[in-house]
């Protein structure tokens, strides 16, 4: 739901927080969650390390809606749905939130968030997408080499995106 866009975001850059660039961090380096390689596609191949550390809050503002919320169609999802997928999407990437989603309404699993995904949504209370879909992302969170390193994070984040999420319900 679009109306939910803006607290979703506020609510993910809460968990992402400022800059980061820790060696075992796959992603590299992060400012509020967008990696330099994200900020390149957004700008220029050319951005620095030093340009993403100035990013601004309408670019970080542009990239989460357009790169992410929009591309797992979000404003398509109910209250509480929207903000599970939304802050997986953001955490482990569009098309691995989308699988996740298309395990847990039991469609086939592509990776293409489409009508099939969108309307099998409406098979199951926005409780049981959240519930199932929290512990199918902390699943694969504990299952990758990084854990021992971030995990308490990650569980901790996606306690808290399971819990806003249900209170999002309506």
């Amino acid at each position: 739901m679009r109306k939910n866009f803006k607290s979703s975001l506020a609510e993910v850059l809460k968990s992402e927080g400022g800059f980061s660039d820790h060696p075992k961090d796959p992603g590299g380096a992060t400012m509020k969650g967008v990696t330099l390689r994200t900020y390149q596609y957004f700008t220029s191949p050319d951005t620095t390390v030093a340009d993403l550390r100035e990013i601004t809050d309408q670019e970080i503002h542009d990239i989460y809606l357009i790169g992410y919320w929009a591309k797992c169609h979000c404003d398509y999802l109910p209250a509480g749905v929207d903000f599970t997928v939304f802050d997986a999407c953001v955490n482990s990437g569009v098309v691995r939130a989308t699988r996740w989603l298309q395990q847990v309404v039991d469609v086939k699993i592509d990776g293409m968030l489409g009508p099939i995904t969108l309307s099998a949504v409406n098979d199951f209370t926005p409780a049981e997408i959240i519930n199932d879909f929290c512990d199918v992302r902390l699943r694969f969170l504990r299952g990758l080499r990084t854990w021992d390193t971030f995990g308490n994070g990650w569980g901790r984040r996606v306690q808290r995106v399971r819990v806003l999420s249900l209170n999002m319900i309506h």
